[in-house]
């Protein structure tokens, strides 16, 4: 009953704190486009003492927009939650959150632009250019506001989903991993069922066997029931599983034995009484990769021009350390396989790359060093901060790297790469990357390369502005650089 009642509590702060908390982020996407929607009118038609609230170039219909306006707003809204962007279950994780904003915003767009052109209603485009675009900025910035919020707050164990999850102890254990791994997806695990598991499970309560789950779940207090594969329920047993937690209000997901396919790469086709799931391959070429690539140039020489100052005062701090050279080259292995010399600035003493001390905080081929004394005072910072990073800008102008990729690795690393592992050549190196997010040094040999091959195999445009978000974030708290 204690598992029950600490489950409840946290029920109370979690889903039902989720629901508060999506109502909040409506009214405050309300006053956002308000305030939007109110400025395009005011900076394309001034005050209504200045032009009586209507559009001197409207032809056939004299529109008061005020209430366009008013209309304008009420339909963006309504198009928000026809599109889902408050469903509980999609707040403060992945993109499908922005993109349902996105979505919801440019399908009104299209359908007003098409009925003012059927109906001849010429709204004025100044004020129709102004209102969308500062909008939508507006909301995805509001959104990323209150998922910083959210991710704080699930990063303490509130506002998340009680979780019970079910399955053999080979396909649990790695699932109960991973939930707890991403603790702003807001999913927290309570109890397992596993008849083949010990008392407790990476830590987690076993309280019964896979058959047993529905009447558990209501038990523990379990918002969902993750079902990880059982080889004692089966598909009938799955298929029961969901009947018996109708109408309980307990969600029920399935996680599929594919492991780092993204979901956008997924795709359920109905077949012969059967929910089949097809994957699409990952693509490196196209369309996509062009605008990637383009994207890449003109943000790394925006930022080289407005970081230009900052270049200058970092070049002389290095330089008035020991009076050595400011930049440290070293040949790294890109895309495809083809070395190139990487930029940084120099964070070690002169000669320091001929010095290897004793010891090794790191795993696999690499070697890192939390206290390396080869280090200087400068550099230290220099590496906390992540801005002995910013000469790689000209790698990626040179179309050596991305912006966001995989971690540029060293020719002695790539030799000794499994077969797997060379997939991480696929793509060009980044910058920044899922590596760098998510904890850098911090990080194990395997969990390195298993981000790595996550975002070779679902790198996404959509993503890439999201490590570019998340990287922000990551430098400010210095996590795991040294």
């Amino acid at each position: 009953m204690a598992l029950r009642s600490d489950s409840m509590v946290a029920a109370v702060e979690g889903r039902a704190g989720v629901r508060r908390g999506s109502r909040w982020l409506a009214l405050s996407d309300a006053l956002v486009l308000v305030l939007a929607v109110a400025g395009a009118q005011l900076w394309r038609f001034g005050t209504p003492a200045d032009a009586d609230g209507f559009d001197p170039t409207t032809s056939f219909v004299a529109l008061e927009y005020t209430w366009v306006s008013i209309g304008v707003i009420v339909l963006w809204l309504t198009s928000l939650h026809v599109h889902a962007a408050y469903d509980p279950r999609m707040l403060g994780h992945g993109t499908q959150e922005y993109r349902a904003v996105v979505d919801a915003t440019f399908r009104l767009f299209a359908a007003l632009a098409i009925v003012s052109y059927l109906s001849k209603l010429e709204l004025a485009r100044g004020y129709v250019l102004v209102a969308f675009p500062v909008g939508l900025v507006a909301l995805l910035v509001t959104r990323r506001l209150w998922r910083s919020w959210l991710g704080v707050h699930r990063a303490r164990g509130r506002f998340a989903d009680s979780v019970l999850v079910v399955g053999d102890l080979a396909h649990v254990q790695p699932l109960v991993r991973d939930l707890r791994a991403s603790s702003d997806a807001g999913f927290r695990v309570v109890a397992v069922c596993c008849a083949d598991s010990p008392e407790s499970v990476e830590g987690i309560p076993v309280v019964g066997c896979e058959e047993d789950a529905a009447e558990l779940a209501q038990r523990v207090g379990a918002d969902v029931v993750a079902y990880a594969a059982s080889s004692r329920l089966g598909a009938t047993g799955l298929r029961k599983l969901g009947w018996a937690l109708e109408g309980t209000g307990i969600d029920l997901v399935v996680a599929p034995g594919m492991t780092d396919v993204a979901g956008p790469r997924i795709h359920a086709r109905p077949v012969a009484g059967l929910s089949l799931l097809y994957v699409e391959a990952p693509r490196f070429t196209g369309t996509r990769l062009l605008l990637k690539s383009a994207f890449d140039m003109l943000a790394a020489f925006i930022l080289m021009v407005a970081l230009a100052p900052l270049f200058v005062v970092l070049s002389a701090l290095v330089w008035f350390e020991d009076h050595g050279p400011v930049f440290y080259t070293q040949r790294r292995v890109g895309h495809g396989g083809r070395s190139f010399v990487m930029t940084k600035f120099r964070s070690m003493t002169v000669g320091a790359d001929q010095v290897l001390p004793e010891g090794n905080d790191a795993d696999g081929p690499l070697f890192k060093l939390r206290d390396d004394p080869r280090v200087t005072r400068i550099g230290r910072f220099l590496r906390r901060s992540s801005l002995d990073e910013l000469p790689q800008l000209l790698n990626v102008l040179r179309g050596e790297m991305s912006l966001v990729g995989p971690r540029p690795p060293l020719e002695s690393e790539v030799a000794a790469y499994e077969e797997d592992v060379h997939r991480r050549l696929l793509v060009k190196p980044g910058l920044t990357g899922l590596w760098q997010v998510s904890g850098r040094s911090d990080l194990s040999w395997e969990d390195s390369v298993r981000l790595d091959l996550y975002y070779v195999e679902n790198w996404s445009f959509t993503s890439d502005l999201r490590i570019l978000m998340r990287t922000l974030r990551a430098m400010h708290e210095s996590n795991g650089a040294y």
